[in-house]
């Protein structure tokens, strides 16, 4: 059962419960909003509203980190974005709120209190269970119709994401929508061949992620880079010094290496893995065949050998997925292998980025436009690769059929 679209909801007029992730870097000595990039993806559904009455529900952060505060600061900045005013209350669903609410007319803006003030949007519940909380009871009688648009807490089991679409209708926003849809097809109709680019320190996910495009025939070739790449290269039994060694060890990610070990029985010949690697020696950049790694020197990006065939790889491909960078893209001398295979991902017909750090980077080089799609929810997006429903996506789906 496909999701419901804003398109399809007939939202004019309606009081429209919007749900937002605009959960954003922020100094905490003054809450000043440091990288909007999120409230900006969530603008054209904001725009897309604009004969309704809207409330927005969103968080930032969660109890017991610096950064857990009140949503003053994002109202003003969502509303610099849209050029409309964007009204702000302390409150989540009492009197205030209510009569805020209440209040609204068609083409009006109301941002709602961090909803992870109230204690029960901390919890992780079923969709039934969550349907029963104060916090959705409350919350649905404010308004007509539910549009989700927070795609970067769909992997979150909590009650605004899954409780509200089992007692209201519930639709996608745009953004929501445009996610699911172009992950969908990286899962279904990718232009082939199909490579997968997995970086980064979150080898658990990664190694899911491999397991899943290579079992389901998903993907052609999965390339490992980064941290993946050193689980991988300890799983062939290669020494890749003791630092990277105690570093997998520091994450606890030995597991990975057996799980690592395991795919390359299966899929030796789809899994590229660096023949080359680059260590600091004497402060500077300096490359080793992985056969001849030091012991004493961390690995801290892809050699250039490896570049080249990683990219001409690439070249050669339909669709690159890409998650999670080379290496220590921050300083310079070891940043070569991310920029170079991104330049390279940015130009296939159809490319995609999971998030995160990756999406940090091709922002710093100014190529997002070159990208097909590249995900504002680095976790949702790889539980959805890894081939697991997202419990707010099934709980729309499960809305539309409730409410049709």
């Amino acid at each position: 059962m496909p999701i419901g679209t804003i398109n399809e909801a007939g939202v004019e007029g309606k009081t429209v419960l919007l749900r937002l992730d605009l959960n954003s870097p922020i100094d905490p000595t003054s809450s000043t909003i440091l990288d909007d990039k999120r409230f900006r993806e969530h603008v054209p559904t904001v725009q897309a509203l604009a004969q309704s009455r809207v409330v927005i529900l969103t968080h930032q952060s969660r109890p017991g980190k610096k950064d857990f505060t009140t949503l003053e600061a994002h109202a003003e900045k969502l509303a610099q974005l849209i050029s409309r005013p964007v009204k702000y209350v302390d409150d989540i669903f009492g009197q205030c709120a209510r009569e805020s609410v209440r209040a609204l007319k068609p083409g009006e803006v109301l941002m709602l209190e961090n909803i992870r003030f109230n204690a029960e949007e901390n919890l992780t519940l079923k969709p039934e269970e969550a349907a029963k909380t104060h916090l959705v009871k409350k919350i649905s009688a404010m308004g007509d119709i539910f549009v989700n648009d927070a795609f970067g807490t769909a992997h979150r089991s909590q009650p605004t994401m899954v409780g509200l679409p089992m007692v209201m209708r519930s639709v996608a926003g745009l953004l929501m929508e445009k996610e699911v849809f172009t992950l969908s097809r990286v899962l279904q109709a990718a232009p082939r061949p199909v490579t997968f680019v997995l970086g980064g320190t979150k080898v658990d996910d990664s190694i899911e992620v491999a397991k899943h495009v290579l079992n389901d025939g998903i993907a052609d070739r999965v390339i490992a880079i980064g941290v993946v790449a050193n689980v991988f290269l300890l799983a062939m039994g290669y020494d890749i010094g003791k630092p990277s060694t105690q570093l997998i060890s520091q994450l606890k990610y030995e597991p990975e290496v057996v799980k690592a070990r395991e795919l390359l029985k299966m899929f030796e010949d789809r899994i590229l893995v660096p023949d080359w690697v680059a260590v600091r020696e004497e402060g500077k950049r300096v490359e080793y065949p992985v056969s001849a790694i030091p012991g004493e020197m961390p690995v801290l990006d892809v050699g250039m050998d490896s570049i080249a065939a990683f990219s001409a790889e690439l070249k050669n491909s339909g669709t690159v997925v890409f998650n999670g960078p080379a290496g220590v893209f921050e300083e310079k001398d070891f940043a070569t292998g991310t920029y170079e295979l991104l330049k390279s991902a940015s130009r296939v017909e159809f490319s995609v980025v999971g998030g995160g750090h990756t999406a940090v980077v091709i922002e710093k080089m100014g190529i997002e436009k070159d990208f097909t799609h590249i995900s504002t929810g680095g976790g949702a997006c790889i539980e959805f690769l890894t081939g697991k429903k997202l419990p707010a996506v099934e709980a729309l789906e499960r809305s539309r059929e409730i409410f049709g």
